[in-house]
């Protein structure tokens, strides 16, 4: 069985190896959202969850999932209400509402993990997984992480 991709997880792969065997895809929510409810898919509309989530389908996942601040693990279909709430307050998800998340969802045993997003979300999915593939460790600010989810889109690196 194949896992989810998180957003706001990994960066960082041999290209090959991603595609064959880097199931789960989790990647991070994003502040900017649209002031509706909506499909998990479609609420977040910032430049960096678009890049993540962008560098997430290059991966070819069976499955991507979000990590939400307010909502935990989301799954793109789920349907959810706008929030102010950043992953760094109190109010924001906890690492034992992540792993009830993904015990609910039967993909706690899942391997291998990546995580896409900032050194906070990739803590959260580590918490879970401690053996997530995180392609965007290493990266020195916003920029560099633009550009190596680019590089991931464009395709296979030697």
């Amino acid at each position: 069985m194949q896992g989810p991709v998180i957003r706001g997880l990994a960066y960082g792969f041999s290209w090959r190896g991603v595609q064959d065997s880097w199931n789960p895809r989790a990647f991070p929510c994003g502040s900017r959202k649209l002031d509706r409810p909506a499909r998990a898919a479609d609420l977040y509309i910032g430049s960096y969850h678009r890049a993540c989530r962008k560098g997430a389908d290059a991966l070819r996942p069976d499955r991507l999932l979000i990590l939400s601040a307010r909502y935990g693990l989301l799954d793109l279909d789920d349907i959810v209400e706008p929030y102010d709430i950043p992953h760094d307050t109190t109010d924001a998800v906890t690492a034992q509402l992540i792993l009830e998340h993904a015990t609910l969802r039967d993909i706690v045993l899942l391997a291998p993990v990546v995580a896409l997003g900032r050194v906070r979300h990739v803590g959260l999915v580590r918490s879970v997984w401690p053996h997530a593939r995180t392609p965007l460790a290493g990266t020195r600010g916003m920029g560099e992480q633009m550009a190596r989810l680019a590089a991931l889109r464009r395709g296979p690196v030697h």
